[in-house]
């Protein structure tokens, strides 16, 4: 509940009669969003007469909450004041919330990153702060402008445990808004997470992945933090939204299956031959698998190149391949 209003200590000085203050076009306002710290009868009352409309009534919800006042409070208080009467419109309280502006953990660890990189030497991309307990925030008036500032940094180099101030305000001795907080401060790497889950078999979009900073510690060694361009390949597994990225979790997508009857091309100098032939094994762009040549019957090995088709290297099967070529143009 809010306090006691402030106006009864101003009944006596600002008495009014009814027709002065034309109390028929005096209604309450409703629910109201406070900007500052008081509440005024303008601020409650639509249509309070110029010359008490500004006089403070109520003390105002501490920044970023919430509190009722009942109406009979409100028409007291301006009774006290001389007018008369207050449509209320059947309510018998009104909400009140105070205005505030929020600054979360983001951007309280960004200034505490450039405070450890000014006065102590940390490189601010490779370096984070984990926060002891809840995620710290602070509360502003949404009227207070300027820079959020780290300081009052205190570090125990061997733990890395770390104390430090944030605020916001015109100098460090005019602190407006302050918070203290505490963490340890980490070596950040980055790492690709999946944006949505994937299903086994689905093949992986740019869209899928973004590369973001993590602690080292809560990163798994077979991560992927090089950045090496996953789009194409597909899902091994089930992988679910916000999951690091691991070496065993996608694979290139399969373009040859084992026993498909695919494509074999055979280059020499001066010549090109093609011919149908049996996998033996299945495989991704760029990888070595065994075929056979249905007529001779015979393994060999080739490289896939696309989907359905391998490139034969010379000098392993010219036998096997010209026993049953097509010839091609070049």
């Amino acid at each position: 509940m809010l306090r006691t209003p402030l106006a009864s200590a101003l009944a006596g000085a600002l008495l009014w009669s009814g027709a002065a203050l034309a109390a028929d076009r005096a209604a309450l306002r409703g629910d109201v969003t406070a900007q500052r710290d008081t509440l005024t009868l303008a601020d409650l009352v639509h249509g309070a007469p110029a010359a008490i409309a500004d006089t403070p009534l109520f003390r105002s919800p501490a920044l970023g909450q919430t509190g009722t006042i009942q109406t009979r409070r409100i028409v007291e208080a301006a009774q006290d004041l001389g007018l008369a009467q207050i449509e209320t419109g059947g309510r018998l309280q009104i909400t009140v919330s105070r205005a505030a502006r929020q600054i979360g953990a983001g951007e309280i660890e960004q200034a505490l990153r450039r405070a450890l990189a000014e006065k102590l030497g940390f490189d601010p991309a490779a370096t984070g702060v984990a926060f002891d307990g809840a995620s710290p925030s602070l509360t502003l008036a949404p009227d207070l402008k300027g820079e959020l500032v780290a300081g009052d940094l205190v570090l125990d180099r061997r733990s890395r445990r770390l104390q430090a101030s944030v605020w916001v305000g015109p100098s460090p001795t005019e602190r407006r808004a302050s918070l203290r907080v505490t963490g340890t401060v980490v070596d950040l790497v980055e790492v690709a997470v999946l944006t949505r889950s994937l299903e086994r078999g689905e093949v992986v979009k740019a869209t899928d992945l973004s590369v973001e900073k993590r602690p080292r510690e809560l990163v798994s060694s077979d991560a992927l933090l090089d950045g090496t361009p996953l789009a194409g390949r597909v899902a091994r597994r089930a992988l679910g939204a916000g999951t690091f990225v691991k070496l065993g979790d996608l694979a290139r997508p399969e373009l040859v299956g084992k026993g498909d009857i695919i494509s074999a091309v055979y280059e020499a100098p001066g010549i090109v031959l093609s011919m149908r032939v049996k996998a033996n094994e299945g495989g991704a762009l760029g990888d070595v698998i065994s075929i056979t040549n249905p007529g001779s019957k015979k393994a060999v090995p080739a490289t896939i190149v696309g989907p359905g088709r391998v490139s034969v290297r010379p000098g392993l099967t010219e036998r096997v391949v010209a026993a049953s070529a097509l010839p091609v143009q070049n």
